[in-house]
């Protein structure tokens, strides 16, 4: 069953196209790697399905509820556009946490804001507290973090914070799971830890797009890859073809030193 379809997406900065006529669809729990050259759009692309950015056309619809139409203006008013973003959780690559925050504050902080705003809060605020931490807690026990909930930012190494991050995103229920190049900055010592915890949350079937240079690990992980460049998609498919029997010429040179090693 396809959770999440793309369809004609647009995106320019001035005169300068960045995405061009962008399409495809995602099935629950499956796996999505994007993959291409620094500057091929990879990152606003994700930025779009976030919400981050706006398209100049195109839609977006997850589980059949079209959450962008350049065409409505609608789907675009502010009010809309924060509920929406609940369907996606977004990991990025500077792990962006909180630095006055312990890693269990930055990650039950969002569910704390938006629960101050259930008509039952008041009468029920312990409680609903109380539910929110233990969620916490056991999101940092999952990504191996318990002992550390109470540690500031600045106490973590890169790995356990881009850690907390991941629980952070999970905290919220999103539909889709999305990372931007989530091993970019850390230390190559540290970037087996993350990945390890996102094969985890793949065996799990957590339905998730990942734009990333780890050609082995996107090959490992994904069920498809998409492959960008210059702001279009040149190719997609399975793992197997994409790697391993690319159709198109750009293709086959960006992948041509990791077929080589």
């Amino acid at each position: 069953m396809s959770i999440l379809d793309v369809q004609h997406i647009e995106k320019n900065f001035g005169a300068t196209k960045v995405l061009k006529d962008i399409n495809f669809s995602l099935d629950e729990g499956q796996v999505l790697a994007i993959i291409g050259s620094s500057g091929s759009g990879k990152t606003t692309l994700l930025r779009c399905l976030n919400f981050l950015e706006t398209p100049n056309t195109g839609r977006i619809v997850v589980r059949g509820e079209t959450l962008f139409d350049a065409a409505d203006p609608a789907t675009q008013q502010e009010k809309e556009i924060r509920r929406k973003r609940l369907h996606f959780g977004l990991v990025f690559q500077s792990f962006n946490l909180f630095p006055q925050y312990t890693a269990l504050e930055n990650v039950t902080l969002a569910e704390r804001l938006m629960a101050k705003e259930r008509p039952d809060f008041k009468a029920n605020k312990k409680k609903i507290l109380a539910a929110i931490d233990a969620e916490g807690m056991a999101l940092l026990e999952k990504m191996g973090l318990k002992e550390r909930a109470g540690h500031y930012p600045h106490q973590l190494s890169g790995g356990q914070q881009q850690r907390v991050a991941i629980a952070r995103a999970l905290a919220l229920h999103p539909d889709i799971l999305c990372f931007d190049e989530p091993t970019s900055a850390l230390d190559p010592e540290l970037t087996g830890e993350v990945l390890k915890v996102i094969r985890g949350l793949a065996e799990q079937h957590t339905t998730m797009i990942i734009v990333t240079h780890e050609m082995s690990f996107a090959r490992d992980v994904a069920d498809q890859v998409l492959f960008m460049d210059g702001g279009v998609v040149v190719e997609q498919g399975s793992p197997e073809a994409v790697f391993y029997h690319p159709q198109q010429e750009r293709t086959k040179q960006f992948l041509d030193k990791f077929n080589g090693d």
